[in-house]
This record gives structure tokens, C-alpha cells and sequence, in this order.
């Protein structure tokens, strides 16, 4: 039986997609999470964080996060491909961030994968990292300008991403729901506040990430068009496609799409379907 491993992306967690896992294991399939190093039960949250709030001791409190990098990332994920891949086939899928773990996954071990699969995720081909493709013309119409406002401290100085979630600014909520969570309720928009975490390393963004040819361009690959996407852009998810097929035109990119926002949810019935069928149900 094939086993789906998901990615969470940035400033998450594997409860992400509990309910996609819940979704799939409740059809029969095999499915988990993966937790990145400093994220779920991992997580840290500033003290300034937590209610009352204070704003200038959080822009400086240090962060454990700060040393991680995409190294250790890719030692955790590989870790639970290699005990998953003793029971059988393995799809390795990953949101948003997530996809940065999942190519420099299949550069290790190609030969433990048989699937990648991409949910409007970033997948470097031709530039080197997230924050090479920023600056794209694909990418003008992202609204993660918006997000990167609630950055609450510098992150050349703590080493972090350091994002306040539980801002009381209504620019805060607003931005969440613009970029991320499109045509979600407020409530909606609140629960998604309450599952990000504060802290991201700031190495994620700017490590290498390509995919090379003779090893991640081996295993067959699907990406999945989030078409309401405006933190990265349908431009943007076409282009990764086009630099993946280019570099690999004999293992072109099956490419699948759904009428959801940047965040899912991903145990949506459209996604849960595409997954099963790709695990082989």
C-alpha cells in the first residue's frame, strides 16, 4: 500500500492537514504528517508572543529556530521516507514552503520516491530559491507583501521569520485573508490565524532548492494549481511547471487544478479525491 507523506509549509505544522490525513485514512489509505524541525510540538512561542502582548520585547526575544536550516529539514523528511518505504510505495507531497523540502528530498533519494507531488507550492528549477523567484514578473501580483508587513523584528538579526499572528492591527486580519484564505468566512480567517506559528528561519527562503535532473527529475512528479492563489501566483505555479518540464521533457509534469486559495483547506473533497486517486484509490 502506498504512503502519502505530507510537507507542511511555512510558519506551520502537520495539524495543517490533519484533516486531509483523517480524510485518506478513513478511505483505506496509508497517510501522514511530518512535523519540520521547530514546528508542532517543537514550536516555539515567545514569551512577548502571548497575551498581553508586548511588541517590543518580541522584536527581540531570540529564537531556537534561528540554526535550522534546509538541511535539517531534509533530514527529517528523509527520515520518515525510509521508514515509510519499508512497508511499500511512497508519495512525498508538500504546500506552499513545502516544496523547497521536497525537491532537495528527491535530489537525496530519488530511488525511496515515486511520486512528488506539488499543492501550489514553490519547485525551483531554474533560479536557485524562493527569494530568487520574488522578484519575477510571474510573481508581480502577490499579495505576500501584505504578510511580510506583520514581520514583527529584523530577521538578519534573530535569524527568523518572526511573524505576529495575533496582532490586534486589522491590516493583520485582513492580510491573512486576502493572500492566504481567499473567500473564507471571518471565522475562517481566525482559524487559520490560530494554527500558524510565529516563528520561520529566515535561512528557508534563501537556501538552495533546484531540483537537478538526474535525480529529482527521475521520479514522476504532479503539481496541483491552487487557481485562487494569491500568495503565489497561477503565473507563478505555471512557470515552476514549464522550468520542470523544460529540464526534464521526457518526465513531463502532471499537472492538476483546483478552485481553492492559497491555504486549501486541504481536506477539501476535490483535494482529498486527487490524492487518493494518486495513492492508488
Amino acid at each position: 500500500m502506498t504512503t502519502l507523506i505530507f510537507v507542511h509549509g511555512t510558519n506551520s505544522s502537520s495539524f495543517w492537514c490533519a484533516g486531509l490525513i483523517r480524510e485518506l485514512t478513513l478511505r483505506g489509505h496509508r497517510a501522514v504528517a511530518v512535523d519540520l524541525p521547530g514546528h508542532g510540538v517543537e514550536a516555539f512561542y515567545p514569551r512577548a508572543y502571548q497575551a498581553p502582548q508586548d511588541l517590543a520585547a518580541l522584536a527581540g526575544e531570540p529564537s531556537p529556530l534561528a540554526k535550522l536550516t534546509i538541511d535539517d529539514y531534509v533530514e527529517r523528511t528523509v527520515d520518515v521516507v525510509r521508514r515509510a518505504r519499508r512497508l511499500g510505495p511512497v508519495i512525498l507531497a508538500g504546500a506552499s514552503q513545502g516544496g523547497v523540502t521536497l525537491s532537495r528530498v528527491g535530489n537525496v533519494i530519488p530511488e525511496l520516491l515515486d511520486r512528488v507531488v506539488y499543492l501550489a507550492a514553490y519547485c525551483c528549477v531554474e533560479l536557485p530559491s524562493i527569494v530568487a523567484y520574488l522578484d519575477e514578473p510571474e510573481n508581480r501580483d502577490s499579495l505576500l507583501p501584505l504578510i511580510q508587513r506583520a514581520i514583527v523584528a529584523d530577521p538578519a538579526t534573530l535569524g527568523v521569520n518572526r511573524v505576529n499572528w495575533r496582532s490586534a492591527d486589522p491590516a493583520v486580519f485582513d492580510a491573512v485573508k486576502r493572500s492566504l484564505a481567499g473567500d473564507f468566512t471571518d471565522d475562517g480567517v481566525r482559524r487559520v490565524l490560530n494554527m500558524l506559528e510565529p516563528d520561520e528561519p529566515a535561512a528557508i527562503p534563501q537556501a538552495e532548492a533546484r531540483g537537478e535532473a538526474h535525480t529529482w527529475g527521475r521520479i514522476p512528479r504532479t503539481y496541483v494549481r491552487f487557481t485562487q492563489d494569491r500568495l503565489i501566483p497561477l503565473a507563478l505555479q505555471d512557470r515552476f511547471i514549464a522550468e520542470a518540464d523544460r529540464l526534464t521533457p521526457d518526465n513531463p509534469t502532471d499537472v492538476r487544478s483546483i478552485d481553492a486559495p492559497h491555504v486549501g483547506p486541504f481536506d477539501r473533497p476535490d483535494v482529498v479525491r486527487l490524492l487518493a486517486e494518486l495513492t492508488g484509490g
